[in-house]
């Protein structure tokens, strides 16, 4: 059947954008990549630049956030991040080679668990962080030799190409940068109110249990975060942003920046907003 001009141009356009891809790649110092997205892209800078869709965000934010909580080094994260890259693009995926499923696409024939308890994104990082840890001098291994130690790939070097873009999105995420996760987030809210604090509550506990650094407080209006110092409220404030999408988050303001959902951008305060680095504070749509 003869192609329409319409999917030609398409066509000609998809081919058109990964071509900008390669060349800015390939001709400038920093790093920049972008993955397949849908929907409103995320933006993380932090020495390098990484564009993640919001599904593939709010995923980087739980292994993180779970790398953190278990007191595993940035190094843990970055060979985690990398896996989940390579292995399912952060998507937590039902299918894969064989019995493979979830981020890190773990087998339950392996010895992994069951399929539903992989396809828990939480339970299949902290799985990850616990086979990462038993494998000796781990932390002096390349990205893909320590990454290929615990998944045991067909593909043991394909780990590697992913490290530069985990490196920027640890720095990032474990509070390193400041304003570095940037996602913009338009339409009908997924929640509201009461629903959507109550909803980004529950994704603190499970992500950070104990690791929260002082009990948050849920209201109607949204959530605050008590923090002790601002890497501290860096990291909460990330994991915010990143889980916007699917929480009905409008606003995130901590220390002299605030995140709008609309805009997708970090701005200064306004003067009478104040600025406080004890707490981070996440307003929901009304």
């Amino acid at each position: 059947m003869r192609k329409t001009p319409i999917v030609v141009l398409a066509l000609l356009a998809i081919v058109g954008t990964l071509a900008v891809v390669i060349v800015v790649r390939s001709m400038s110092g920093d790093i920049k990549i972008a993955l397949p997205q849908i929907g409103p892209a995320c933006t993380v800078q932090a020495d390098g630049e990484v564009t993640l869709d919001t599904v593939q965000m709010a995923n980087a934010a739980t292994i993180t956030a779970v790398g953190i909580r278990r007191g595993m080094p940035e190094r843990a994260v970055v060979v985690a991040l990398a896996t989940a890259l390579q292995e399912s693009k952060l998507e937590n995926r039902e299918d894969g080679d064989r019995d493979s499923i979830g981020l890190f696409q773990q087998r339950p024939s392996q010895g992994w668990g069951t399929a539903d308890k992989i396809k828990d994104p939480r339970y299949a990082a902290d799985k990850f962080y616990t086979a990462l840890k038993k494998v000796k001098g781990w932390d002096k291994m390349r990205v893909t030799d320590a990454a290929q130690r615990v998944q045991r790939s067909a593909y043991p070097n394909a780990y590697e190409k992913w490290a530069d873009e985990s490196a920027v999105l640890a720095r990032a995420l474990t509070g390193r940068a400041t304003g570095a996760v940037a996602c913009t987030v338009t339409g009908a809210p997924a929640l509201r109110g009461a629903a959507a604090a109550a909803a980004l509550m529950n994704g603190l506990r499970l992500d950070w249990g104990k690791g929260l650094s002082k009990p948050a407080a849920a209201q109607a209006a949204g959530v605050t975060v008590a923090v002790t110092d601002k890497s501290t409220g860096w990291r909460y404030a990330h994991w915010l942003v990143s889980h916007a999408k699917d929480t009905g988050l409008e606003r995130v303001r901590f220390a002299d920046l605030e995140w709008y959902a609309p805009d997708g951008k970090w701005q200064p305060v306004t003067a009478d907003a104040g600025v406080d680095e004890r707490k981070v504070i996440a307003q929901v749509f009304s």
